[in-house]
């Protein structure tokens, strides 16, 4: 999650370990004498992911947006100078010695970095044509709809012209804005918002974008491991977009949660769950996926309406992890490598567990954190811990940026949902605090000056 075009950090108190660490510019090399396999791993943030692969037992190095304080000890973290792009961060370790390279977001969006980043390397994950044909809205609308698939109808056109919507009742649904504007390059509800036409007969979609139906329901996702064009469910859960209490805007992506059978997050949650799965199956098998990938949807009436294929980890693999015990970057690993599947039973696995959830939490203003190593975890980055993605500190978060992330369980979704809120509230309550000492010190500057 990016919160500031950060420093090139060579290290920290918990990336010195490399045996032999080299850096320079634009080149960046980092290579040390290691007995297992090497995993490269590249994305905006890359600890959860890092941290799954370090636990399976891989020699990890990343890069991404920042590093986080509280990566796995055992990870060499690399962070980029200036702002985040896929094709800056596939450059940037172009000379970095690894066995395989696994890419999160936003690298689904840039298929030549994609290729630059596995340039004479294993590539664990979907190649660039598969990118290229699963994150195209107009066929993957056609795809899931030919195999009866819920779907909402999505337009791709540089201009909206006399005659769209294609029946009066659709054109009053876009002057009542039943239409959402999504860039061709999304993630995380960025730039997403409704569409207000203007320009009569001839109105302008801006460029990169496309129009998508909304639909009214529980926004939601299912997670999957894929390969031989057959897909084994992880996990189904509720998402959290636009909420208030966590700072997020419009319809920002800022959690999941991920609960145990017959909660009612869901309306119909027995139907929905099987139909979420029966989508990621025919979404693997229609598109040749391989490796951890997601799908967001909007469940209505027990029918999940697919919004968006993720074709590589997404936010709430991590959940899957502490939930139900499963190495998701293993599986990722042996799905790409070996076009292996684990024996996982999602329906046995959701029984009689509590909900467990996160929660991203945005600043509402500029801020300048105090010290926030008292967020770490005690003994290291392994414990289901309440705060991670933790910022350094003294840095500065521009509002509207995350901050860290917050976890909870409960008893059921709304339970957790509230532990949630109250963990975020005490995040608010400290950034606060740090606000306040800040103006005093500024406050008292002038004054101390003066009686020198």
């Amino acid at each position: 999650m990016p919160r500031r075009s950060p420093k090139l950090l060579a290290s920290s108190r918990r990336r010195i370990r490399c045996n032999r660490f080299v850096l320079s510019w634009p080149g960046l090399i980092c290579s040390t004498t290691v007995n297992n396999t090497r995993v490269l791993i590249a994305g905006v943030s890359t600890r959860a992911a890092a941290e799954s692969a370090a636990r399976a037992g891989f020699v990890v190095t990343t890069v991404d947006a920042f590093g986080d304080l509280d990566q796995h000890p055992s990870v060499r973290c690399l962070s980029l100078s200036r702002r985040f792009t896929a094709h800056a961060a596939a450059l940037s370790v172009a000379r970095v010695e690894c066995d395989a390279v696994a890419y999160l977001s936003s690298f689904e969006n840039h298929p030549r970095a994609v290729s630059r980043l596995a340039a004479g390397r294993a590539l664990w994950g979907n190649a660039p044509a598969v990118l290229r044909r699963v994150r195209d809205p107009m066929l993957v609308m056609h795809a899931l709809r030919r195999r009866g698939m819920a779907i909402p109808e999505v337009y791709v056109q540089t201009y909206v012209v006399s005659g769209f919507p294609p029946s009066r009742k659709a054109s009053a649904e876009l002057a009542e804005g039943r239409w959402l504007v999504k860039p061709l390059a999304s993630g995380g509800g960025h730039r997403v918002r409704p569409w207000r036409p203007t320009g009569g007969h001839r109105a302008t979609l801006p460029r990169g974008c496309y129009l998508q139906e909304r639909v009214e329901g529980t926004p939601g996702s299912v997670v999957f491991v894929a390969a031989g064009g057959h897909a084994v469910p992880l996990g189904v859960s509720c998402q959290l977009v636009g909420e208030q209490a966590f700072g997020a805007p419009g319809y920002r992506y800022c959690g999941n949660i991920l609960a145990p059978a017959g909660d009612e997050q869901f309306a119909r949650e027995e139907s929905l769950v099987e139909r979420a799965c029966a989508l990621a199956g025919s979404v693997a098998e229609e598109f040749g996926l391989v490796g951890v990938n997601g799908i967001d949807f909007v469940a209505r009436d027990g029918i999940p309406y697919a919004i968006e294929v993720n074709p590589r980890w997404s936010a709430s693999m991590e959940l899957v992890e502490r939930a139900y015990g499963l190495s998701v970057f293993g599986a990722h690993a042996a799905a790409c490598r070996d076009a292996a599947l684990p024996a996982f039973d999602l329906v046995r696995a959701r029984r009689g567990l509590d909900a467990v959830g996160k929660a991203v939490v945005f600043a509402r203003r500029d801020v300048t954190v105090g010290e926030t190593r008292a967020w770490l975890p005690d003994g290291g980055a392994d414990g289901d811990v309440a705060v991670r993605d933790v910022p350094h500190p003294g840095e500065r978060i521009d509002a509207g940026r995350p901050v860290c992330t917050v976890f909870a369980t409960g008893g059921d979704g709304a339970a957790c949902h509230a532990a949630l809120v109250r963990r975020a509230a005490r995040i608010y309550e400290e950034l606060a605090g740090w606000e306040r000492d800040a103006a005093r010190e500024t406050s008292a500057g002038p004054s101390a000056a003066a009686g020198l």
